[in-house]
């Protein structure tokens, strides 16, 4: 005997179908930073360029982490599978890793200023949002 879930509410589905099209923008993202071409590469300002030529390759990899399990996390909420759970938690550790690399060991705040931190927390906020939502849902059985 399996355990169905119960009854999700209507707004169970649009926050799930809300959250995965922002993590699918982040996959977009994602690509267009890690297949930028030299024409772009060369339109951005030179600290900029900088910025993007120096990133190492684990912390895109964490870029690529965070997305792509945010996303797969999101797809597993619309399934109502209770494998969103961990897929979020590596999304937010791929979050905390890119974040730590971006601000810690790089220039990124220097280069890009305060304006800098918008992206960035509100990615943080919506990926610790997205976390508890898919908690919620478990203790409530719409997922399981």
């Amino acid at each position: 005997m399996t355990n169905q879930p119960k009854n999700a509410p209507t707004s169970f589905w649009i926050i799930s179908g809300v959250f995965l099209l922002w993590n699918l923008m982040g996959v977009m993202a994602f690509f267009m930073q890690v297949t930028m071409g030299p024409e772009a590469l060369a339109a951005l300002p030179d600290a900029e360029r900088a910025l993007y030529e120096a990133t190492p390759a684990w912390a895109n990899a964490a870029f690529g982490l965070a997305v792509f399990a945010g996303a797969l996390g999101s797809l597993f909420l619309l399934l109502r599978k209770a494998w969103a759970l961990p897929a979020l938690v590596a999304s937010l550790v791929g979050i905390a890793v890119q974040l730590f690399h971006a601000f810690a060991l790089s220039d990124a705040f220097q280069v890009l200023g305060a304006g800098g931190l918008v992206m960035p927390v509100l990615v943080t906020v919506g990926g610790i949002s997205l976390l508890l939502f898919a908690r919620s849902a478990r203790s409530r059985q719409w997922i399981v």
